[in-house]
C-alpha cells in the first residue's frame, strides 16, 4: 500500500513539472517607475563639487537647461557662466547619496563620556552624478553638483535624462552604444 501511494505522489509531481511552461525573458528594459516625476526648473540651485578640467574649486551657483542651445549649464555665485555641458555628450547620469558626520557630530564626539552620542549624529548628503565624453579634449569626466532636496534632485536627473534622450535604468539614466 505505501508503495503505491508513493508511486502516485511521484507521478503526480512528474505530470505537474511536465506540464509547467517556462516564461521567455523580455527584452525589453525594466518600465520605469510608476509614479511620474514632476519637471525641474529651469533653474536649480547646486554647489558644483568638482570633476571638470580645469574647474577645480568648489562653488555655489546654479543649473540651468539650456534647450536651445541643448547643454546644461553651471552658473557660479556671480551669475557668470562657468561651463556647459551639452546634452549628446552626456553618458550617465545618476543620484548618489551619502551619510556622514554633521560639525555637530564632530563637535559633541569630543565630549568626554558623551561623545558616543556624536557618531550617531548624521547628515545625508545627495548628489547628481554626469559622466559625459568631452569632445574638447576626447576625455571622459565625471562632475558632481549637490543637491540638497531629494525630490528636486530626482526631477533634475528625470528632466535632464529625457531632455538628452536617454534611457531610464532605475534611478540612473545612460546613453546606449
Amino acid at each position: 500500500m505505501k508503495k503505491l501511494v508513493f508511486l502516485a505522489i511521484l507521478v503526480f509531481s512528474f505530470s505537474v513539472l511536465a506540464n509547467a511552461q517556462p516564461r521567455p525573458t523580455e527584452k525589453t528594459p525594466a518600465s520605469p517607475s510608476s509614479t511620474p516625476k514632476k519637471p525641474a526648473p529651469t533653474s536649480v540651485p547646486t554647489r558644483y563639487e568638482g570633476g571638470l578640467f580645469g574647474f577645480s574649486e568648489n562653488e555655489k551657483g546654479t543649473l540651468k537647461f539650456d534647450d536651445d542651445n541643448e547643454r546644461l549649464v553651471f552658473f557660479g555665485k556671480d551669475n557668470k557662466e562657468k561651463f556647459s555641458i551639452p546634452y549628446k555628450a552626456m553618458q550617465i547620469v545618476y543620484p548618489q547619496s551619502a551619510s556622514v558626520r554633521s560639525n555637530t557630530g564632530t563637535v559633541v564626539s569630543a565630549v568626554p563620556y558623551a561623545g558616543i552620542f556624536g557618531q550617531f549624529i548624521k547628515k545625508k548628503r545627495r548628489y547628481m552624478i554626469v559622466n559625459f565624453d568631452d569632445p574638447d579634449v576626447k576625455a571622459r569626466g565625471l562632475v558632481n553638483f549637490k543637491i540638497d532636496d531629494k525630490e528636486l534632485l530626482d526631477s533634475v536627473i528625470s528632466t535632464l535624462g529625457e531632455k538628452a534622450g536617454m534611457t531610464q535604468r532605475g534611478d540612473a539614466y545612460y546613453r546606449p552604444k
